[in-house]
């Protein structure tokens, strides 16, 4: 007599061994939103309430004419709701070949991404946050999608980093000439790299297709082979657009605070301050310190008021991922852990 054998799977396991019903679901769900909600608060007012130099930059703005303070926090924040809805301009673009989204949709996603970033290594969260407002057949899609524009952000970064690197080197080490073009050439060398890269990213997809342990992942990053030149020339443009947002930011708190520090020599050290921090792996609200530190450090080479820049350095940060991560967590209720996000 034949024997119907059911083949045995993870998922089949996990179903019969914790069959979850819709009343559990839902409690978890609700769990998990509570406790990143706690964390974002218990973050925020934990890093605020320790936090010297945003002090040092309430006593250096109280210095100033109220209808300059008024322009000026104005115009961060116009530029800092710029920055992020380019981004959700962006995320909503490299949504297209997974699962189309609304601006709305693109939006929520964005900023409950910041949330969940503020309190995770090297912002890993803010992957998760992003993604689960996909389907969730998609959402494994949505992290390699969401890669493609991270490194975008990346590469502008880093090769405009790399010239400002050199431009540091010229006017302010004393280095030997040989050492000096050596050191051209490998900016050269990292900037074409960097380029061809992003550009051919497609090929990643080929190299892992190649190697067998990975061929598990493989389906994942053949979307990466989805997106043509002229799809990552458009993001590289939102990217870039970005990046001239978020440097006029650094420029405008540091001409108000520091008026006779000159404008391109802040703007190079504002360049590089760039990327060291791409460079260096950090929590967000452990960041603020990396930022300040560094900023104090470059800048020292223009300017002898220290404080002014790392209360500068720390106001960026406030208004560009702390207030947002607050606003995001408005949107973390809006997820669906275990399957579509409301819409």
């Amino acid at each position: 007599m034949a024997v119907n054998v059911i083949p045995l799977s993870f998922s089949n396991i996990a179903k019969t061994i914790l069959p979850l019903n819709a009343q559990l679901k839902k409690i978890i769900s609700i769990g998990i939103k509570i406790s990143v909600l706690i964390l974002v608060a218990w973050f925020v007012y934990k890093k605020l309430n320790d936090n010297q130099n945003l002090r040092e930059f309430n006593i250096l703005i109280a210095e100033l004419e109220p209808s300059i303070i008024g322009i000026t926090i104005a115009a961060l924040f116009t530029l800092m709701l710029a920055n992020w809805l380019l981004e959700c301009v962006k995320w909503k673009y490299l949504c297209r070949p997974i699962q189309q989204i609304s601006f709305a949709k693109a939006f929520e996603s964005v900023f409950c991404g910041l949330s969940w970033a503020i309190f995770t290594p090297n912002r890993i969260g803010e992957y998760g946050g992003r993604v689960f407002f996909l389907k969730p057949r998609k959402r494994i899609f949505g992290v390699v999608a969401m890669a493609v524009g991270a490194f975008a952000q990346m590469v502008i970064t880093n090769i405009i980093g790399a010239i400002a690197i050199i431009w540091f080197l010229y006017n302010y080490q004393q280095l030997p000439f040989f050492v000096f073009i050596g050191c051209c050439i490998l900016a050269v060398a990292f900037c074409g790299t960097m380029l061809v890269l992003y550009f051919k990213v497609g090929l990643l997809s080929k190299v892992i297709n190649k190697i067998k342990i990975l061929s598990k992942v493989q389906r994942f990053f053949s979307l990466l082979a989805r997106y043509k030149t002229k799809q990552l020339q458009y993001v590289f443009i939102l990217s870039l657009a970005r990046f001239i947002v978020f440097t006029s930011q650094y420029c405008l708190v540091m001409q108000v605070l520091i008026a006779d520090l000159p404008l391109f020599p802040m703007v190079m050290m504002v360049f590089i301050l760039f990327f060291v921090q791409s460079a260096i792996p950090s929590l967000d609200l452990l960041d603020v310190g990396v930022r300040s530190v560094t900023a104090g450090y470059l800048f020292a080479f223009i300017t002898k008021q220290e404080l002014a820049v790392m209360a500068s350095a720390a106001s960026i940060w406030f208004i560009n991922l702390i207030i947002p991560a607050i606003i995001g967590s408005v949107f973390v209720f809006k997820i669906n852990f275990f399957g579509r996000s409301n819409n």
